[in-house]
């Protein structure tokens, strides 16, 4: 194991941070299904989603001059998710393009205390900034008494936790779902975490449609509390989004694309069509997430 490199990323020169890319093989070769991959390109309307590895992302953001947070999604015991990069690897490849990545980890609480071991190493080994939940996928309310312990290590060390929040592709079209369960995403159960773990920087990934206004109370009413804007191309921004990004919460909103289900090319094309402030757009873009990552430039 090589000593993990702290992110050097020079915020002047990147045009943006991306808060949201999904790493989805290895560079030893291993991808996360192809079934899986089909299903989320149909449902995004993408004509070529490849699962790249960590290497290959960081190639594709250096060519755009921005900077990404990385992370994979681990689902105990679904080998369609388990065949894909692990944390360590994500970890270490990061290190090695410290100059654009970030690197964040996921665990699914089901893991327990071997998760909550597993947090600990992570953080304390290889430097992981964040960690990544899915409670569709891993099948959990994010205020689950069960997965406080992971939160208490992500706390103690400062890190950020991101949770998915609202609808999902994963599983949509497919029969019966593909058993992914919406209700757990409902981003009102991330407002028991935050007040549970006050000082944890939280981050709710995507527009929470079908509850969208409960994501805005949530940001509205805890500090801690940030949305990314990923997963959606901006042109299905609903109206009181928008209006909170330009206004109350333009310091709390993060520029994140889903990558690769939707780049940051066709992000930020779609995004350029909305009436944005002038003034809003640098926060959104890269000084909300330099602030709250802790970078060093003009944040």
């Amino acid at each position: 194991m090589r000593p993990y490199t702290e992110p050097s990323i020079d915020v002047a020169a990147v045009t943006a941070i991306d808060v949201h890319v999904h790493v989805h093989a290895s560079i030893h070769g291993s991808k996360i299904g192809d079934e899986t991959m089909k299903q989320m390109a149909e449902y995004f309307r993408a004509d070529d989603v490849r699962p790249n590895n960590t290497r290959d992302i960081a190639g594709y953001y250096r060519e755009r001059n921005m900077a990404a947070v990385v992370f994979g999604v681990d689902v105990a015991g679904d080998a369609g998710y388990e065949d894909g990069a692990s944390n360590e690897e994500i970890a270490e490849l990061a290190a090695e393009n410290s100059d654009v990545l970030i690197p964040f980890a996921s665990i699914d609480p089901a893991r327990g205390a071997e998760g909550v071991a597993m947090a600990r190493r992570l953080i304390v080994d290889h430097g992981v900034k964040g960690f990544k939940f899915h409670p569709n996928t891993q099948g959990f309310y994010p205020n689950d008494r069960d997965a406080y312990p992971l939160y208490e290590v992500i706390a103690e060390h400062g890190r950020i936790a991101l949770f998915h929040s609202g609808h999902t592709g994963v599983g949509a079209n497919t029969r019966g779902g593909g058993g992914i369960r919406l209700k757990y995403s409902n981003p009102i159960y991330v407002d028991d975490v935050a007040v549970d773990f006050p000082d944890m920087p939280i981050i709710l990934a995507h527009p929470s449609f079908p509850w969208q206004d409960e994501a805005l109370s949530v940001a509205l009413h805890k500090p801690t509390v940030h949305i990314d804007l990923s997963g959606w191309s901006p042109k299905y921004f609903p109206p009181q989004l928008i209006q909170h990004l330009n206004t109350l919460l333009r310091h709390k909103m993060l520029f994140g694309s889903d990558y690769p289900v939707i780049t940051p090319d066709r992000w930020m094309r779609d995004f350029d069509k909305l009436e944005i402030r002038p003034e809003v757009k640098p926060l959104i873009f890269k000084d909300n997430a330099a602030r709250l990552f802790g970078l060093t430039a003009e944040a």
